[in-house]
């Protein structure tokens, strides 16, 4: 499995309909023994019986690495090859894929079989890396994404930014308290009007906290660095806003995602976040939306906080609204 595998999303894609409402994760229980989250009716009953194959997969856990794979889509096909709803590499299905619905076929296109698949897999891999020091589930998620030889290796989860995204992603959105509410459009409009007083502040990479720009860190990825400057980077820039709001957001791109809700096409408004990337995992960049197809956000080293067109990268993602919660900036 990869976590680049999940299928892109538009923001005129219906697919980002199912996506929705991830309103989920127990706070007294985090990785959950009961289905808490929001997800398509159709597959509550599978998610729910197949949660329940092995200790280490329950099916919160299920249903949000089902979310970060393929956004619940059984068609779902990467450019790597991945396929259906639990985006299975050919290889892999063909030595674990199972006739979960008894019909004596093996599809990995028919969620009855890919989803009692994928929890077979997991508690498979969960026994592979069982004696791996660390968080059991992070071990299992990690040697999904990028096998059990790397997290034996490693011993725990590999230091590579997409496996250690993937894994945190998800854990993100299995253990999210169940209850929280969408952002009141007071609250939107009071985080648009805090980035735009921030119009001009240098772009820092790592910078930005709830309290107002900060000096950042080394090194982004092209090697700049911004612990000589006093500003935001794309994430640092919407924690702030919505800090103003008096919500708190996780700290980067892709974990700001999981503690949102996507939307359906046409239910837009300001101060929506608009992110870009590939998957849910491989989440690069967020904005602010303000109306009329403009974003304020930080964009990129030696840039200012400013206005940019939403088309400004190719690869829009989604977009989504933050839920109000007790989670704490991270």
């Amino acid at each position: 499995m990869r976590a680049s595998t999940a299928v892109t999303i538009g923001v005129g894609a219906t697919a980002a309909v199912v996506v929705a409402a991830l309103v989920q994760g127990a706070a007294d229980d985090p990785i959950g023994t009961a289905l808490t989250m929001a997800i398509p009716a159709e597959y509550e009953q599978l998610i729910e019986e197949a949660g329940t194959t092995c200790t280490e997969v329950s099916p919160n856990l299920l249903a949000a690495l089902l979310t970060q794979e393929s956004g619940f889509n059984p068609k779902a096909s990467s450019p790597v090859g991945a396929q259906g709803i639990a985006q299975f590499m050919p290889s892999t299905w063909e030595t674990h894929g199972i006739d979960g619905n008894g019909d004596g076929k093996r599809n990995v296109w028919d969620p009855a079989d890919a989803i009692p698949s994928s929890a077979k897999y997991l508690c498979t891999i969960a026994d592979d890396v069982k004696d791996v020091p660390g968080d059991k589930q992070s071990n299992m998620l990690a040697a999904y994404n990028a096998g059990s030889g790397a997290v034996r290796k490693y011993g725990g989860v590999p230091p590579n930014k997409e496996t250690q995204n993937y894994v945190r992603s998800i854990r993100a959105l299995a253990d999210r308290p169940a209850g929280g509410k969408k952002t009141t459009t007071g609250q939107t409009s009071t985080a648009v009007n805090a980035a735009a007083d921030m119009l001009g502040t240098p772009y820092s990479w790592g910078g930005g906290n709830a309290s107002g720009p900060s000096t950042g860190i080394c090194c982004s990825p092209n090697g700049h660095s911004g612990a000589s400057i006093t500003g935001f980077d794309c994430s640092g820039l919407v924690l702030y806003a919505y800090a103003k709001a008096g919500i708190p957001l996780p700290r980067t791109a892709a974990q700001q995602y999981a503690a949102s809700e996507p939307l359906k096409p046409g239910q837009m408004r300001p101060g929506d976040l608009v992110f870009y990337g590939t998957s849910a995992s491989g989440i690069h960049h967020v904005g602010i939306y303000v109306g009329g197809g403009w974003i304020i956000n930080a964009p990129r080293p030696g840039t200012q906080v400013r206005y940019d067109p939403m088309d400004m990268m190719s690869d829009l993602f989604a977009v989504a609204r933050p839920v109000s919660s007790t989670n704490k900036e991270i």
